[in-house]
């Protein structure tokens, strides 16, 4: 048993680090590094008294509208799936059985799954359909909601979400984005941190909101006020200086994505 488990475990390994899986897996980063970027622009149209869904969706659905748009929807879907493919290999590789190494699986498991899932959104998109992220969430709140114990189910994930957005903003604060990477040298190198800080932090600050917003729902029993990701952003704009913090936040998206163009070239894979 032993043995079959190593062969596994190595037949996992030369998959994971095959030259076509490990080009795609650096084609994903590039790919979310484009949708942070869209989103990080439309949440700065509506900073300012535009229009637009800051969201996965509202992205997908302005780049499948823009001439050239349809063919890079589909790069957009092959890369983060090969992403999303990594990711889960990656948390099958994770060895040991105590708590750091199951929180790591987790970690990498559920990384995998959230590009999976938004490279679902984007196949859709690239097929000509469309999908309204802002939708699904209520669905998602409304069907908790309506399930035994489903004001309980929400709050745990609404923690989890605050959980994760603070993960986030201790990673860009601490910079330990830097393990992900080779930093470029000299002042390329300078850049790229500061991308990764401001972005982290301000990717952060928009998850513990979208938590934030979740717990709001289930202490009302009320699914419209869980958003997602645009109803998070919207709510940044009605505080007071909104336009000021939604557009700090705006700009840490598109910091991101500019981060993530970096990776897609010199992640540690």
């Amino acid at each position: 048993m032993p043995e079959a488990t190593e062969d596994a475990r190595r037949t996992t390994s030369r998959l994971q680090n095959s030259r076509a899986l490990t080009t795609l897996a650096r084609v994903g980063f590039g790919m979310n590094g484009v949708l942070h970027i869209l989103i990080g622009v439309i949440a700065l149209r509506v900073a300012f008294g535009g229009g637009g869904e800051a969201d996965q969706g509202g992205a997908l659905g302005e780049l499948a509208s823009r001439p050239g748009g349809q063919a890079l929807l589909w790069v957009i879907v092959v890369g983060l799936w090969a992403l999303g493919v990594f990711q889960i290999l990656e948390a099958a590789l994770v060895r040991g059985s105590d708590k750091e190494d199951w929180a790591e699986r987790v970690k990498e498991g559920g990384k995998g799954v959230a590009y999976l899932a938004v490279g679902f959104t984007a196949f859709t998109f690239a097929r000509g359909g469309s999908s309204d992220s802002s939708d699904q969430t209520e669905s998602l709140s409304a069907g908790l909601l309506a399930t035994p114990g489903g004001v309980v189910l929400l709050v745990v994930l609404a923690l989890a979400i605050v959980a994760i957005g603070g993960y986030f903003v201790v990673k860009g604060a601490r910079q330990r984005f830097r393990e992900d990477l080779v930093v470029p040298s000299g002042s390329a190198g300078r850049v790229t941190v500061a991308f990764g800080v401001v972005g982290y932090v301000a990717k952060g600050i928009a998850l513990i909101v979208v938590g934030v917003l979740f717990g709001v729902a289930a202490v009302q029993a009320d699914p419209d006020e869980a958003s997602g990701l645009d109803g998070a952003l919207k709510a940044l704009a009605e505080l007071p200086f909104g336009t000021a913090v939604l557009t700090a936040v705006a700009v840490g998206l598109i910091a991101f994505g500019l981060y993530s163009f970096v990776r897609a070239r010199r992640a540690r894979l």
